[in-house]
């Protein structure tokens, strides 16, 4: 469970870095709030960096992190785009 405690703050800054962008639903209130949205994910970011670089090593850590930072960058798009059509009112016929 140690080893991968590097996963959370790189799936917050993906999150972080997903509400500070202009094309997200999830909370547009958080658009607002764009710098320190971004301040936040950059230093989860480096969090995660440095505790995969503890658990991993050097390079194993820095890619890791990276990975799992991309991970959450390309899924919440996508979550977020089922989460809107599941709150849509669809009218057929």
């Amino acid at each position: 469970m140690k080893s991968v405690l590097y996963l959370l703050p790189a799936l917050a800054a993906s999150l972080a870095f997903y509400l500070a962008c202009a094309h997200q639903r999830f909370a547009p209130v958080a658009i607002a709030r764009k710098r320190p949205l971004r301040v936040a994910a950059w230093l989860c970011t480096l969090l995660s960096v440095v505790l995969a670089y503890m658990q991993l090593g050097v390079w194993a850590g820095v890619f890791a992190a990276v990975t799992a930072l991309m991970t959450g960058l390309v899924a919440l798009p996508y979550l977020d785009a089922w989460w809107y059509a599941r709150q849509e009112k669809r009218h057929v016929g």
